[in-house]
């Protein structure tokens, strides 16, 4: 269901970084998109045109497959109020995070939210770190290392391996790193389970881990599908 999907997907993207700590991305990322106009990102990264592109997991451009949803009908004022009132008054994140913010980032991602059924809806040489940088985790899904901020800001538009600091002082940019990340690496395992989910962000917690961590995700969680009305389905802890 669209909803389930939409509220896993944001839910997920600011709960996890700012109510159940940080999170270390530990996974290969997909390759850049930066498509010329008229041209669609595929699931993977690659530019081009036809079905291997514009299907399920399409990312930008002209994609196919919406389900018709809306994402700022489902995430309204008072339900993005919900997730970030629940931060602590001192957190940076309760002001620097808008819902305004996030929902000018979605028009980067058109299919982030709106694609599948209605009812479903490291150091690294070749990112060369610069001087004086630190490529730690910023924005909601905690952005890390030089081989996601390099990727990330290409796709995106902006420098993350001379200034990684944009993610922490631009919060549109913050978010689009978030569904960049989502898109590209956690998208496709959600109709496997919020578990999976979990593992794809920040497996470390798995396999009996961090119980805690995933414990409060799922909390968190199932609060949301109890407020949207939908089912939070099997396999909820990796």
């Amino acid at each position: 269901m669209v909803t389930l999907n939409i509220k896993n997907s944001l839910q997920t993207i600011i709960l996890a970084g700012i109510l159940a700590g940080a999170i270390l991305p530990e996974i290969a990322v997909g390759q850049n998109c930066g498509c010329a106009a008229g041209l669609r990102c595929s699931h993977y990264g690659y530019c081009g045109t036809g079905n291997a592109y514009c299907g399920a997991g399409c990312q930008s451009g002209p994609c196919t497959g919406s389900n018709g949803a809306s994402v700022s009908n489902i995430v309204t004022q008072s339900f993005f109020n919900g997730i970030i009132n629940q931060a602590s008054a001192g957190c940076a994140g309760k002001s620097f995070f808008t819902r305004s913010a996030f929902l000018n980032a979605i028009g980067s991602y058109p299919s982030f939210g709106t694609t599948g059924t209605i009812d479903d809806s490291k150091s690294n040489t070749q990112y060369p770190c610069a001087p004086n940088k630190q490529y730690y985790g910023r924005g909601p899904l905690q952005l890390s290392w030089n081989y996601n901020y390099d990727p990330a800001s290409r796709s995106i538009g902006f420098d993350g391996l001379n200034n990684p600091e944009t993610v922490a002082k631009d919060p549109v940019v913050s978010f689009k790193t978030a569904l960049w990340f989502w898109m590209n690496n956690v998208h496709s395992k959600m109709n496997s389970g919020f578990g999976a989910t979990i593992q794809a962000i920040n497996g470390g917690e798995c396999n009996g881990n961090r119980p805690d961590a995933v414990n409060a995700r799922v909390k968190y969680y199932t609060d949301y599908c109890n407020q949207l009305g939908v089912s939070s389905g099997n396999n909820l802890r990796c």
